[in-house]
């Protein structure tokens, strides 16, 4: 072979592995760029609900990360930067929510989390709780420290109609110490609803009652929240109950148990309706040292009157009357109250305290819805479990029985001068 040929294929030779030099070059380039991409933080975090809801304030609400832990700068404000309270699990794996949010309002979520590849991931996004079609608030009828009577119903007065009241009532405790059977009944709405609780039978003295409610940010139908949650705390107090037959033309009142004073009187006259002394379970619900009353029905207006103690809103009371001594412990004349002699009136109204059973009997006409709004007592325990939302269902709404009958006398301002 020629020395040319011989270095023709040598030259050959030398293309053909300086191209494969090359293509090994391009190779090795391509696998180091890819080697430099760093991969993605292995910490995922999730948020309960999503943050696209749109949550009740009192829901849980919370964010957690895996394969990873929350450090301490995570947190949770409002739309002015307020913080919310917080609670991070024992693992750090959990935020939770720990106090009620408000309605309507934006909250953002901050922070970080560290994965365990010690990278580091961002806690972040907002979400915006519900803004309710209107809130619901209550009045509650025994204020807190109370000591009230044997009769005394738990009252719970909404300022509208409530459409889930099976809702609400799941929301309410009552907790009595010792342990006493009694049951929430839901009397007709009354511009508002009206939902009360009482014992089977008279509370035992000395009982203790603490009532929760949990309705705020809670669903009460048709759009309505609860604007607050509620609460009442009380004692029930000595026993006193007044025992009123019409016949005897006398009270009796029986304090724990034994007969403490007997007092004559005179009940309603009953020639007409409005003016009988109704029969049944009355409850004291409130007393006046001195009040001036109005009933046209009757033909009276701006009265006078002394020690009165209210026993139902149709305007029955116990109260002085010296017009009427004459015939008290003989005859019964009045517009349907229980009238006394002022000092007998003055000495019954100082022992007098919200809740007491007054026990009318031997008239024509018994109490009813028809009188007010403390009606309890006149109610069998079974029908009164009926009413319970819970356990019967609820047709109240359909009734007509105010609170306050139309017709009934109202206490009036006093007279100038």
């Amino acid at each position: 072979m020629s020395r040319r040929r011989v270095l023709g294929v040598l030259g050959a030779g030398a293309v053909a592995v300086t191209a494969a030099a090359c293509g090994t070059k391009s190779e090795s380039a391509s696998t180091a760029s890819t080697s430099k991409t760093p991969p993605p933080p292995v910490a995922q975090i999730t948020y309960s609900p999503q943050l696209t809801a749109v949550p009740s304030p009192t829901a849980p609400i919370s964010a957690k990360v895996s394969e990873g832990t929350f450090n301490t700068d995570v947190k949770l404000t409002n739309a002015r930067g307020t913080v919310v309270k917080t609670e991070l699990s024992d693992d750090r794996t959990t935020v939770t929510v720990a106090e009620p949010l408000g309605y309507g309002v934006q909250y953002t979520w901050s922070g970080t989390a560290t994965g365990t590849d010690r990278k580091t991931v961002p806690l972040q996004g907002a979400f915006t709780t519900l803004d309710p079609q209107s809130q619901v608030n209550v009045v509650i009828n025994i204020a807190d420290g109370a000591s009230v009577g044997i009769a005394a119903p738990l009252i719970l007065k909404f300022d509208s109609d409530i459409t889930d009241k099976a809702a609400v009532e799941k929301a309410l405790k009552v907790t009595t110490t010792p342990a006493t059977e009694g049951g929430w009944a839901w009397l007709p709405d009354d511009n508002g609803s009206r939902a009360h609780w009482r014992p089977k039978e008279y509370w035992a003295p000395g009982t203790t009652v603490a009532m929760v409610g949990k309705l705020y940010g809670l669903d009460h139908g048709d759009g309505a929240y609860g604007a607050s949650d509620v609460t009442s705390n009380f004692t029930i107090g000595r026993s006193q109950i007044v025992k009123a037959d019409a016949n005897t033309h006398q009270i009796v009142v029986v304090t724990n148990g034994s007969p403490s004073a007997t007092y004559p009187c005179s009940y309603g006259e009953g020639d007409v309706d409005r003016n009988v002394t109704r029969t049944g379970i009355h409850v004291v619900s409130e007393k006046h040292p001195d009040f001036y009353m109005s009933n046209p029905a009757a033909g009276y207006f701006n009265v006078h009157e002394r020690w009165a103690v209210r026993i139902s809103n149709n305007g029955e009371f116990i109260h002085a009357n010296p017009n009427t001594v004459g015939v008290q412990g003989s005859s019964n004349v009045t517009n349907g109250c229980i009238n006394l002699s002022t000092d007998n009136a003055e000495s019954y109204f100082n022992t007098a305290i919200y809740g007491d059973p007054v026990e009318v009997t031997n008239t024509r006409i018994d109490l009813s819805a028809a009188d007010g709004d403390i009606y309890d007592w006149t109610i069998d325990w079974p029908t009164w479990q009926s009413m319970s939302a819970l356990v019967g269902g609820d047709d109240s709404s359909s009734q007509d029985a105010p609170a306050t009958p139309s017709d009934a006398p109202k206490l009036s301002p006093a007279p100038a001068g």
